[in-house]
């Protein structure tokens, strides 16, 4: 190994959350109620990499008050990040005062991410000669590595990787680690919610890269593409330049590399002991000795030996060094008893287990023979991509006992494949054999293209882990680690990564297949049997067999069913949108006097608070820029034309590039229409989320909004679309749920529940409402559901704080059921740890009775707002159920198309339109009986807009 001198430098939220989530379903809480799963899981991170490396450097990097630039170039940057959770935020104030008693350099600079810290440092102590190791799993860092700055990266499973030049070029197929900026820049990043270029994924990014060099390269060559993609990448420049922007890792942040203060020096041993007994960590404090006592300080394995020594066949497994107390960086270990500290999962190598695939003949014959014997059978489709819609079935896997299985492979050529599923259908069509699988809905639409329906009692994983534990995640693999302690065959493993290289099933050998086809089978097998049991303790078994399964089916066929679109209408739609865009930007530079970048923040700013001098003190971000964000520019835009125009040519510009230009690009060209996929197991809330495209986010406050609507229109000149929308519903649960008899009767003698509000609140006849009165009633009647402040209010309307407060007051003096069901509901979730819907959907609050004001009173709005939106989704949830079976049993041509929170849309055969308004209607409005009855307003249209 070299001489040079070593500095690692460690991303510490990197491994603080990875430390807490490694034990999220068994949290190390000590006797005082504290949660010290992060601290724990930091301190072993940390200590395995010191006791590895024996590093002659060391410093810890942590982010203050996110990229305070970064947001300004791009609102929406990391907007869409979950609130840190409550066990973390009480963690680092322990990690600090841990670190500084080991007497470890932490290096923080408030307005900038570690990201950033960590870049500025490693190039200033690449110039003094050092080598940096860079401690984190995040590929954005990949950008820095050089001769001498290498990522040391953590392997799931435990071990490390280190990441050198030659690493990235593989990885990210480029000649320059810089390139990497390009790469992130053209495909984004959902995680940090940089956009990219629409319809770039990373084989496109890879593939412009080689072609063009750099995202300026790819932009100055653009009529070397063909097609949508050079609409798209013409269109949306700009957005790939931010993107390249955002993904940028800043190297010039204010922190400097002093090497005396980064020198890893003995810790106070007495101060680290007296925290640790704080936390009761007694393992860890072992460990923490071990890590510093003479036995341990030889030196260790070398980053350049790390990837060497770490297997990667499926999950890596854990590599033990010679040091004593070896922890894996990422592992889970329970260091509150005396575990083993290597990585014990499971896999299909030390299991014992029995998979047979299925040959031709009579081994088929015998195979289904004891096939239509079995009670209950879990089965998985193996196919040749993840869109049913166009997938083949490559083999189908089956399990009815434990470590048992079969697989059947199915041929090529689509009529020989019919054959054999011919074969399968009285399987699958049987009433009395109940069908078992993680994510159905995907297998029961790739069944439906063969014809082929799946009949009897289903039990879907996924859904029944959804509704015991919504917050986590619900894919195999984790729920086959979390509650079997086993990790499944990786289908990398199988086919390989992403790209040109990658194999299709087809071409994987028939041995592999079955191993991995049937294990998925044999795993969610034993996971039903485990959540059966949870299902049960948790009392939502009903829930799960009378609504998530059934809407289950209701699902597939909507989304098998699809929408017609109109694309000659977006087409003129988004010519008008460019007109409107050119016209709002003349009128923006004539204002300003001056053309400029109006994306730019910067540039906007400094027009509009330096040039034009629109305000005395004009707001500025950390990092001394004026801040333009919409928060900032909705305020003046009422005083100042440009203003107005500016954030128009915003919302404007966000609605071609999101929905008008995008949406025909997604039409399925098999079908000829655009199909969304409902997902069940996304909000906690229970309510469904529409995904490829989102169909539930379509812009209607605007008109601009409304036009996109237009463009979905029915299936041919025999049909009418039909939208059926329940008229405040979530208000109506309120006033049931609440036995408010002042808001109950309103509703009762079909008054204007705002303007009934507005009376009683601002004490004048109903008659004598004024439209502002109304207005503002309406605003606190939704508020209320959603815990509206004095401060919000305020907001939201013209009202000053002390204004809404009186009215808020006022309110609840006026509705003092309502209040009361408000503390009802918190109380009820500080005893219990949930609150539930009319049909005991569970919501879980962790964070209830958390000592941290903000995030306690996220919790107990929370606890409010999830019963009341989670029954008005419970309650579309029976009625589409309902309409669905009437629809079957009727044999109607009628088809439900679309879900969009309250509201339903159908496709409606002309000749069955009054059969189906009745229907519907009454479907709806019974779906459940609340001591207010439900309304549902019906409108039909030649369009969604018209029927709307």
């Amino acid at each position: 190994m070299s001489d040079q001198k070593r500095l690692f430098l460690v991303d510490a939220y990197a491994l603080i959350f990875r430390g807490y989530y490694a034990f999220i379903k068994n949290p190390r809480i000590n006797s005082k109620g504290e949660d010290t799963s992060a601290i724990m899981g930091f301190m072993n991170s940390l200590l395995d990499v010191i006791k590895r490396e024996r590093p002659d450097h060391l410093a810890v990097c942590f982010d203050k008050g996110g990229s305070a630039d970064r947001v300004e170039m791009f609102e929406a940057y990391k907007a869409n990040r979950d609130e840190t959770p409550e066990g973390i935020k009480t963690a680092v104030p322990y990690i600090y005062e841990i670190l500084k008693a080991m007497h470890i350099p932490i290096m923080v600079k408030e307005g900038y991410e570690a990201d950033d810290v960590i870049g500025t440092l490693s190039r200033q102590a690449e110039k003094e000669g050092y080598q940096t190791f860079m401690v984190t799993p995040d590929k954005d860092f990949a950008q820095l590595v050089t001769e001498n700055i290498f990522m040391y990266r953590p392997v799931f499973g435990g071990g490390y990787e280190t990441w050198g030049i030659p690493e990235v070029q593989k990885k990210f197929e480029v000649t320059n680690p810089m390139q990497v900026i390009d790469f992130l820049g053209m495909m984004g990043d959902s995680s940090d919610n940089i956009p990219g270029l629409p319809g770039v994924g990373e084989k496109t990014a890879k593939k412009f890269i080689k072609e063009f060099g750099s995202m300026e390269g790819l932009l100055a060559n653009t009529d070397k593409l063909k097609g949508k993609m050079k609409e798209k990448v013409e269109a949306n420049g700009e957005l790939g330049l931010l993107s390249k922007q955002l993904a940028t890792i800043m190297l010039d942040v204010p922190v400097t590399f002093n090497a005396k203060d980064f020198e890893l020096d003995h810790p106070d041993v007495e101060k680290v002991k007296e925290i640790f007994q704080e936390l009761e960590f007694r393992r860890l404090t072992d460990n923490f000795l071990k890590t510093f006592s003479s036995e341990t300080e030889t030196a260790q394995s070398s980053p350049e030996k790390a990837s060497e020594k770490t297997e990667t066949k499926g999950t890596p497994k854990q590599v033990k060094s010679a040091g004593a107390g070896q922890f894996s960086l990422f592992g889970a270990e329970d260091n509150s008893a005396e575990a083993p500290t290597n990585n014990t999962r499971k896999t299909s190598e030390t299991s014992s287990h029995f998979y047979q695939s299925v040959a031709s003949g009579m081994a088929i014959k015998l195979f289904i023979k004891n096939l239509m014997n079995q009670t209950s059978v879990c089965f998985d489709t193996e196919t040749t991509g993840l869109n049913p819609l166009t997938a083949e079935l490559v083999g189908i896997a089956f399990s009815w006992e434990v470590g048992k299985g079969f697989y059947m492979p199915f041929p090529e050529n689509k009529d020989e494949a019919q054959e054999l599923i011919e074969q399968l259908r009285p399987f699958f069509e049987s009433e009395s054999i109940e069908k078992i699988g993680q994510n159905l809905k995907y297998d029961i639409k790739v069944l439906a293209k063969y014809n082929v329906s799946v009949n009897g009692k289903l039990f879907d994983t996924m859904l029944a882990h959804y509704l015991i534990n919504p917050d986590m995640r619900h894919n195999m693999d984790v729920l086959a680690e979390t509650y079997l302690n086993y990790t499944p065959i990786s289908i990398t493993e199988l086919i390989g990564k992403k790209g040109k290289n990658q194999l299709s099933m087809r071409e994987v050998p028939l041995e592999k297949q079955t191993e991995y086809a049937v294990e998925d089978a044999d795993i969610t097998l034993q996971l039903k049997e485990h959540f059966e049991k949870e299902l049960g303790e948790a009392n939502t078994q009903r829930l799960f067999n009378e609504i998530e399964i059934r809407l289950l089916r209701v699902l597939a066929a909507m989304e098998l069913e699809g929408i017609n679109l109109d694309k000659d209408f977006l087409h003129s739609l988004s010519e008008q949108l460019n007109t409107d865009i050119k016209d709002l930007e003349t009128k923006i530079y004539t204002e300003a006097g001056e053309e400029f970048n109006i994306a730019s923040p910067k540039q906007l700013g400094v027009i509009l608070f330096e040039k034009l001098k629109l305000v005395d003190k004009p707001k500025k971000t950390k990092t001394g820029q004026y801040a333009t964000g919409e928060d900032i520019l909705s305020y003046l835009a009422k005083d100042h034309d440009i203003i107005r125009n500016i954030l128009e040519y915003r919302g404007l510009a966000k609605l071609k590039s999101t929905y008008v230009d995008a949406l025909p690009l997604q039409i399925e060209p098999t079908t000829g229409r655009v199909h969304t996929d409902y997902m069940q197991t996304v909000a906690a809330t229970g309510r469904l989320s529409s995904n490829n495209p989102n169909l539930q986010n379509i812009p209607i406050r605007t008109e601009r909004g409304r036009q996109v609507r237009k463009a979905f229109i029915p299936r041919d000149e025999n049909y009418t679309l039909l939208a059926a929308d329940y008229s405040q519903i979530e208000l109506r649960i309120i006033a049931a749920l609440s036995k408010e008899e002042n808001m109950i009767e309103a509703f009762k003698n079909g008054e204007d529940i705002h303007a009934s509000t507005a009376s009683k609140v601002f004490n004048v006849p109903l008659g004598e409402v004024t439209r502002e009165q109304r207005s503002n009633a309406k605003t606190v009647n939704f508020g209320i559901i959603y815990g509206v402040s004095a401060f919000g209010l305020s907001n939201q309307t013209d009202l000053s704080r002390s204004e809404s407060k009186a009215l808020i007051d006022t309110y609840y003096a006026t509705y003092p059921k309502l209040r009361s069901y408000v503390h009802e509901q918190i109380d009820f979730a500080r005893d219990n740890g949930y609150v539930q819907t009319v049909l005991g959907r569970r919501r879980y609050l962790k964070d209830i009775n958390s000592r941290n004001a903000v995030v306690r009173g996220a919790a107990e709005r929370n606890a409010v707002n999830a019963p009341i939106q989670g029954s008005a989704a419970d309650i579309i949830k029976i009625a589409m159920i309902n309409i669905y079976n009437k629809l079957q049993e009727g044999d109607y041509k009628t088809k439900m198309l679309l879900q969009v929170h309250d509201e339903l849309v159908f496709d409606v055969y002309k000749p069955e339109l009054e059969t189906m308004k009745t229907l519907i209607k009454t479907e709806m409005e019974n779906a459940y009986k609340l001591e207010i009855p439900l309304v549902v307003d019906l409108d039909i249209g030649n369009n969604w807009l018209e029927a709307h």
